[in-house]
């Protein structure tokens, strides 16, 4: 029985050996791991994405909601910022009426700021031509901004109209000559069609685009690079699968097409994207939008501020993208 105890009392001392050496090896590593946690790491390794947005997962909004001066006279126009101002033009809005039948425009009117937008003070008012419509002047409400510059689709043509607007100087680019226009390839959806929309005009942080549809693509939709020159000329182009009149309108992200679809009367949603740089096309987006009024008959991307500019019913309507 002794020895039996004595056996015991040693594999408990044996026992009580091992635990320290495993509390010591423990507290090792604990201060080793201290040590390497206050240690400056290396970045983790993201693949690379263009203009540092990541991936669009929402729609927030509206931020700005607001009817225009002219009230509902006018439901078809455009709106927004110049994506590349002259220095002191940073501040300033835009807006275009389609004040002939809903269709056509003849003059851009512009604000110092978005209060004075909203408040209808201070207009400024550019004149492409004192007759409407004619030559040149602006035919349906997809229109955007840049370099001080209004780009459009030109009255009754298949041709982009660039107007200078300090020099008020008119410079155009024909698009193929099987290009829809006159309501051959508009935005559309079961219930209405868009009229006069068979161009779109979009920017991003690289610049201008123009979406079309050609008879040869099916009336698939096409994207071309506009390069901003006086006079401008088309740059890359890029040829999609989607049908132009299932889709309500298009803008652009980093050099990725977003098109919408109408769901109902509360809701529009974005269902298709086509990356220019990977040729990637998805029709699988459910991404969807807040609607104060019907229709959105003007939808574009502002660079600068990262905000979906709408033109709906008449009303003047921001929307935030939200990126991970």
């Amino acid at each position: 029985m002794k020895d039996s105890m004595v056996e015991l009392e040693k594999f408990d001392n044996m026992q009580v050996i091992k635990k320290d050496r495993e509390n010591q090896r423990v507290k090792r590593e604990l201060e080793q791991c201290k040590i390497e946690h206050k240690a400056t790491l290396p970045p983790p390794t993201v693949p690379p994405r263009r203009c540092g947005l990541g991936q669009m997962v929402n729609v927030v909004g509206p931020r700005t909601y607001s009817i225009t001066v002219y009230s509902t006279s006018y439901p078809y126009g455009a709106w927004g910022r110049d994506a590349k101002p002259a220095p002191g033009d940073e501040n300033k809005y835009w807006l275009v009426m389609l004040t002939s039948s809903n269709v056509y425009g003849h003059y851009v009117r512009q604000y110092s700021t978005l209060s004075t937008l909203l408040l209808g003070i201070g207009p400024k008012d550019t004149y492409i031509s004192s007759s409407n419509p004619t030559t040149n002047t602006i035919q349906g409400p997809n229109m955007v901004m840049y370099a001080n510059a209004l780009y459009y689709n030109c009255y009754y043509s298949y041709s982009v109209c660039q107007f200078n607007m300090t020099t008020r100087a008119i410079s155009t680019v024909a698009l193929p000559s099987d290009t829809g226009y006159n309501n051959k390839f508009p935005f559309a959806h079961l219930g209405t069609t868009y009229i006069y929309t068979d161009m779109d005009f979009v920017t991003d942080e690289s610049g201008v685009y123009v979406i079309y549809a050609t008879t040869s693509n099916f009336g698939n939709v096409i994207i071309s690079k506009v390069e901003t020159s006086n006079p401008p000329v088309l740059g890359q182009t890029w040829k999609t699968s989607l049908y132009k009149m299932t889709a309500t309108n298009t803008f652009m992200v980093c050099g990725v097409l977003y098109a919408t679809r109408y769901l109902d009367k509360e809701t529009e949603q974005i269902f298709y994207s086509y990356d220019t740089k990977t040729k990637e096309e998805r029709f699988d987006l459910k991404i969807n939008i807040k609607k104060m009024q019907t229709n959105i008959e003007f939808l574009n991307y502002d660079p600068r501020d990262n905000l979906l500019y709408a033109y709906s019913d008449a009303y003047i309507v921001t929307y935030e993208l939200i990126f991970q």
